[in-house]
């Protein structure tokens, strides 16, 4: 039952993360109607960043991490204001390259950095390394405090996108762009904000995954599982998205005690084809359907 406990939470804590960057991927799909492959590579980037200013610029992370974040936040709405905002009213497909592309640049960008393409590194996060004991049971800080950031963020953007004007504007814009064009809001800046959120939500999960998988070139292959949680949500339901980024997590992490070693990261692949047979809509319209 112990080791039970000490799977589960991990399967959660790695589920928030998956949750994290599939919130990034819905953001950017519900207001532009893109779908962004350049999440992993911003999840990267983001971690790297952090690392960048901490250990080779020598800030604190009190102020690395904040400097960091707001970088991503920039290059995102930089991208789509240089780059991006030139597939509008392009085929879907042009759009989706276009953000496939962005991400190998981005990447290989980075590879041209020896100190970046040849180590992996360790942020020293302010987790602690001591596992926190309750009873017999060993669970570790880096884990609880993923659970705890991704309710953090989870609170916030329900604040933001209730209470603030900006985020009232861009619900009304992914709802539906040319009303809210009709009734003033400038659905330009709102694309901006929606691409700056995503870059910032998915390099603040490669800043909660650094201390789990440590930070290297490969990390952001993880959005190659966040994605299958986005689509499980309905690609339009935030909730939807971070509640299944965490089920997924949770499978993938049970599912490592009982089949073959390897065999867990088939998991969330074989969950997205079932549950697309059963929900096609995904569990954020099944949700819907619930409170019906």
């Amino acid at each position: 039952m112990l080791g039970f406990l000490q799977v589960l939470t991990s399967g959660i804590a790695i589920g928030c993360i998956y949750g994290l960057v599939a919130l990034s991927f819905v953001l950017i799909y519900k207001a532009t109607e893109t779908v962004s492959f350049m999440q992993g590579d911003l999840l990267m980037l983001g971690a790297f960043a952090v690392l960048a200013l901490n250990a080779g610029a020598g800030l604190p992370l009190a102020l690395a991490v904040p400097l960091g974040l707001a970088g991503m936040f920039a290059l995102g709405a930089g991208l789509e204001r240089s780059v991006l905002r030139r597939a509008l009213g392009q085929p879907h497909l042009t759009a989706v390259l276009l953000t496939f592309g962005l991400g190998l640049m981005l990447r290989g960008a980075l590879t041209t950095v020896p100190a970046a393409s040849h180590s992996m590194y360790r942020l020293a996060l302010p987790f602690g390394d001591e596992p926190l004991r309750i009873g017999s049971l060993a669970l570790a800080p880096a884990h609880l405090a993923v659970i705890g950031a991704t309710l953090a963020v989870a609170a916030l953007l329900t604040l933001f996108f209730r209470h603030t004007r900006a985020g009232l504007a861009l619900r009304a814009c992914s709802e539906n762009a040319r009303a809210a064009a009709l009734m003033g809001v400038p659905v330009g800046a709102m694309h901006t904000l929606a691409w700056a959120l995503g870059a910032g939500l998915a390099a603040f999960a490669g800043l909660l995954l650094a201390p789990v998988t440590f930070v290297h070139l490969n990390m952001g292959l993880i959005a190659l599982k966040a994605f299958p949680a986005a689509v499980l949500g309905g690609m339009t339901s935030l909730p939807g998205a971070l509640l299944a980024g965490i089920f997924l997590g949770v499978v993938e992490a049970l599912a490592g005690l009982v089949l073959p070693e390897g065999t867990k990261d088939v998991v969330p692949y074989v969950l997205l084809m079932a549950a697309l047979l059963l929900f096609p809509g995904g569990f954020g319209a099944a949700l819907g359907r619930g409170r019906g």
